[in-house]
């Protein structure tokens, strides 16, 4: 049996679910990794490998098992270092090893383009223990926000508003890292007029950028996200400029979220995802092609269109209460019926706050199809059977 590609990816939660989908579809034949079992992509790959994508040696193995045409990250916590060699060696890395190496932790794509690229970022410093915390506080100023410089999600993530918050801050930090780099960043509080991720496809032809998404998060995560959000030609303009040369600098083909803080005209760098992006689910409603389809074609040298336009469309998730073993969902037929749709991830176990799914809606503004979208996600019940 032929096929267009052999895809290895790295990660298989909700976002490797959906671009395995797109990547099916477009002939892809594709081995889906995880550090644990029936993860949400596997349950749709033609393949699965069951391993941490930490560990550097089972990550080398399953890449020269396989041999696959592209090897696709899909999450931070994975042995960079690995891809490096495996780059060198003749795979193709997704959009590219560097690109990985530099994301995987928030310092390093930070003074890349702070101090390399010369886009306008926040004040920050960085801190391996809470002396170091508080000295960085001194040079950033309150409010200040802290977080890991590698973690899932914007998990650890908090603001402070004086000293006296600085080690729970600092904590919750730790607590939350991700990989062995102890170290946060403590970066200025923006007081910015909202948020957005900029998709930008980086392709065979050129860069092709997405209407802005907007979004809404809760303890480092995303809870809402809009497309598209209102946002002057100006702004616009300085977001794609800056996210042109980003991703113009890592190189590469494939689908990046870049994430910036609007004020006023002012448009502020804040981080980069070499893949696709969770504010991104909302493409699934608001665009012709979502961003899973954008990352699938961008990666298998496929033509990717110069315009893309949105729909008003918003994204809310469905969040689990508590730990379980043992899971249903109730209340879909009652979250649908006023035209939203769903995405169930069919995650097999569940945790406090862990995303379990995704309710989608349009509407004939964001406003309306933000209520629609909330108001589905309320609906759906999740059955915790033990």
């Amino acid at each position: 049996m032929s096929h267009t590609a052999k895809i290895l990816l790295l990660g298989s939660g909700e976002l490797g679910r959906e671009f395995v989908i797109s990547a099916k579809r477009l002939g892809a034949y594709v081995v889906a990794c995880d550090a644990y079992d029936d993860a949400p992509a596997m349950q749709l790959a033609d393949a699965r490998e069951v391993f941490s994508m930490l560990d550097g040696e089972k990550l080398r193995a399953a890449a020269e098992k396989h041999r696959p045409d592209y090897i696709v990250p899909e999450i931070e916590a994975i042995r960079t270092s690995v891809l490096a060699e495996l780059e060198d060696e003749g795979f193709t890395v997704v959009p590219s090893a560097r690109a990985a190496q530099l994301t995987m932790n928030r310092d390093a794509i930070r003074d890349l383009a702070a101090h390399e690229l010369g886009l306008v970022t926040s004040k920050y410093h960085y801190a391996k223990n809470l002396e170091e915390v508080k000295a960085a506080a001194q040079h950033t100023g309150f409010p200040c926000v802290i977080k890991p410089v590698m973690s899932s999600s914007g998990k650890g993530q908090s603001t402070v508003r004086d000293e006296a918050g600085l080690e729970a801050a600092w904590d919750y930090a730790h607590a939350n890292m991700r990989g062995d780099r102890q170290r946060v960043i403590v970066e200025q509080f923006v007081d910015f007029d909202y948020e957005i991720t900029l998709l930008t496809v980086r392709h065979r032809d050129g860069v092709t950028f997405c209407p802005p998404i907007g979004h809404r998060q809760e303890r480092g995560d995303y809870q809402e996200s809009w497309q598209p959000t209102p946002m002057s030609d100006q702004a616009i303009g300085k977001a794609q400029e800056m996210a042109r040369t980003v991703v113009d600098d890592l190189g590469g083909y494939g689908l990046f979220g870049v994430e910036f803080f609007v004020k006023g005209e002012e448009v502020i760098f804040s981080e980069l995802s070499p893949r696709p992006h969770d504010t991104g689910m909302v493409t699934l409603v608001s665009q012709n092609l979502t961003e899973f389809d954008l990352h699938a074609r961008a990666v298998l040298g496929l033509p990717v269109p110069a315009d893309l336009r949105a729909r008003p469309a918003a994204s809310a998730v469905i969040l689990a209460e508590r730990d379980s073993k043992s899971l249903s969902y109730e209340g879909l037929a009652e979250a649908m019926a006023d035209g939203a749709d769903l995405r169930i991830f069919a995650k097999p176990d569940s945790r406090p706050y862990r995303r379990m799914g995704v309710a989608l809606a349009t509407a004939g503004d964001t406003d309306e199809a933000r209520r629609k979208a909330r108001e589905a996600a309320h609906k759906v019940r999740i059955v915790y059977g033990d």
